[in-house]
């Protein structure tokens, strides 16, 4: 048995923190080891020590590897002491590379938490296409943690070390348990509290979703090389990968629970790019998108994706009775509306929503709540929303590259349909108590009035309520998408946030550097807080900056040759240094520029800097002076 590997920690925390971060690792093994796709969760069944062993002589078959691992797992306990049914509680996953390159041959771990001596052990085996097991003794391994009255201490260790096997896939180094997994386990203890959300992929089978993102991925990868859009290409590309991948395997499972063969149709609203709808459409799924503004990719997908440029407005033009799912990805200020529409449209249509951007019925969504994030406050009105559509109303995390990967699902409904006239009763006196919120607060609105529709029949028609639309005044997005990323302000006004922001910063170590005896000294500044900058600048000027997309902060990254913004703090750029304490991904994002675009902006420091520029004008990337200024041979950006 080797020594284990150990964190000393005097931040005690309760066992209940060690198999919260344990679980972690059990659970959601991926989010440490990248080459995992995921796991299968473990259904555990509480044991006492005759069982176990039961269990384990069934599995590995020799009595040397029983003694061994029995040893193992009672280590320094009297076993007599402690033989309580629910000592030990035992199950069993599969874990999921993302490329298995070995074929029908499945990798799994027998999991066994210790309750007693807050440890939980793990016996990886394999199963081959026939079912034939092989057990991976050189690979069982502990976590555990000990507590003392002043710290306490948690450990991993093998039990047979020198034997040690590893893939680099479902087999890391042992060295990388210590180095990577160790640390992580620590600090997940003792952050440990509550998801506000369900874990990732709950609701679909992980494996299936492994397998399929991979070969959909690349296929579709070819399209990073040619993206013709602004937006960066490997997020979008790999993000709507995914959110098709997830749609794809859960309506195979909702073909298979129903017994049919036939793909589900599917309507796309405010699909953006039209990518998702591109690659649904090359899976064999009939359907269509439709936006208010048409992409420029949009052309290269070919005749076999149906992408419609129109304007959304709720009423009765926009129903899809024939339609089998609604999609909203990102989909803004129709987000509240999908289910209404899905409802609306027939008994039978169901929808999936990913939410972005916070948007009510009547205009922006207003938080009212401070114990829920804003988002996780947003989820539960738009899960509400559909619970008073009359939908079984699910929710799911995406694995994809955004913090906003909640994604909310009405399949069934939860009334008959000979019901439906007194559900859309409810639904109608739903949105009309939304209009009210907005009235009562003052707050204004992209629409004057919020409407009534009443029920369908079997063609989605209307069949009591003569309004055509649901609301007047309804106005969706700008045909023309405003640029809100600071680059459109005016230069003056840029220029003088960016000099007032450096002249704090300078100051803050102005009075070392003229006490200094060294005379080259250069000034570096200090550094403050987005929070203690905002109270640099008057009202009007933050006013400007809030219409803009992240607004203060955004601009400070913009002005990145002036500025290093880290950790929520703001520095002046040291352009003679890679900045130490800097991030390697911060760095090489703000490197020099490109040949191309050499000289062919003023530096700002060689202007404005009381020290002028750290760098002799043949080593900056700037221009020293008009006279040095050169002509960009960049090609010119097509937005």
């Amino acid at each position: 048995m080797s020594k284990p590997s150990e964190i000393n920690m005097t931040d005690k925390r309760s066992a209940e923190s060690m198999w919260s971060a344990a679980d972690v690792w059990i659970k959601k093994p991926h989010v440490v080891n990248k080459r995992l796709c995921g796991v299968t969760e473990p259904e555990y069944r509480d044991m006492d020590t005759a069982e176990l062993n039961q269990v384990l002589s069934s599995l590995l078959g020799t009595n040397i590897e029983m003694t061994d691992i029995s040893v193992f797992l009672h280590a320094d306990v009297v076993v007599e002491e402690h033989e309580t049914a629910g000592r030990w509680c035992v199950g069993v996953r599969t874990i999921i590379p993302k490329v298995n390159k070995t074929g029908d041959c499945r990798y799994k771990e027998v999991v066994i938490k210790d309750m007693v001596r807050n440890a939980v052990t793990f016996i990886p085996f394999e199963v081959n296409g026939v079912g034939q097991v092989t057990l991976k003794s050189s690979n069982i391994y502990q976590i555990q943690l000990q507590l003392k009255p002043d710290e306490w201490k948690l450990s991993i260790h093998a039990l047979r070390p020198e034997q040690w096997y590893n893939d680099g896939v479902a087999y890391p180094k042992l060295s990388w348990l210590h180095s990577e997994l160790l640390p992580k386990l620590s600090r997940w203890a003792l952050e440990s509290k509550a998801s506000e959300f369900k874990s990732t992929l709950s609701l679909i089978p992980v494996e299936k979703y492994g397998i399929l993102y991979q070969q959909l991925k690349e296929k579709y990868k070819a399209l990073v090389k040619v993206w013709p859009e602004v937006t960066d290409p490997e997020k979008f590309v790999f993000e709507d990968v995914a959110i098709a991948t997830y749609l794809l395997v859960l309506w195979g499972e909702e073909r298979a629970e129903n017994g049919t063969t036939t793909k589900q149709s599917f309507v796309d609203l405010g699909c953006g790019n039209g990518l998702l709808v591109h690659i649904l459409n090359n899976e064999g799924h009939p359907g269509k998108g439709t936006d208010i503004r048409k992409r420029k990719i949009w052309d290269m997908y070919g005749p076999g994706t149906h992408l419609e440029e129109n304007a959304i407005i709720p009423s009765n033009g926009f129903l899809f009775p024939t339609t089998d799912w609604l999609i909203g990805n990102h989909s803004d200020e129709l987000t509240p509306w999908i289910p209404v529409i899905a409802a609306r449209s027939s008994y039978s249509c169901r929808y999936f929503v990913l939410p972005c951007c916070l948007f009510d019925f009547c205009g922006k969504y207003q938080r009212r709540q401070c114990k829920k994030s804003q988002y996780k406050e947003y989820i539960d009105f738009i899960t509400d929303v559909s619970t008073v559509c009359g939908f079984h109303t699910e929710e799911d995390c995406l694995r994809i590259p955004s913090t906003k990967r909640v994604c909310i699902i009405g399949k069934g409904r939860r009334y008959s349909e000979a019901e439906e006239p007194m559900v859309e009763e409810r639904r109608s006196d739903y949105i009309r108590g939304r209009e009210a919120l907005f009235t009562s607060s003052g707050v204004s609105m992209n629409v004057n009035q919020c409407g009534n529709r009443g029920p369908h029949n079997d063609n989605g028609q209307n069949i009591s309520t003569p309004a055509n639309d649901w609301v007047n005044g309804f106005q969706p997005r700008e045909k023309t998408e405003a640029v809100r990323n600071c680059s459109a302000l005016p230069r003056d006004f840029v220029d003088a946030v960016v000099l007032r922001v450096a002249k704090a910063l300078l100051s803050l170590t102005a009075r070392d550097i003229e006490s200094s005896d060294c005379v080259d000294a250069w000034n570096t500044g200090g550094s403050l807080l987005i929070s203690e900058v905002v109270n640099l600048l008057d009202r009007s000027t933050l006013q400007a900056l809030k219409k803009e997309c992240g607004g203060l902060q955004t601009l400070l990254k913009n002005s990145h040759q002036v500025f290093r913004v880290q950790g929520g703090r703001v520095f002046i750029r040291d352009w003679r240094t890679r900045a130490s304490g800097q991030s390697p991904r911060v760095t090489s994002k703000h490197k020099p520029p490109p040949s191309g675009a050499l000289k062919t902006r003023l530096c700002w420091f060689h202007t404005r800097h009381p020290h002028g520029c750290p760098l002799p004008s043949e080593d900056c990337a700037f221009a020293h002076g008009a006279t040095d200024l050169r002509p960009s041979t960049k090609p010119t950006k097509i937005i």
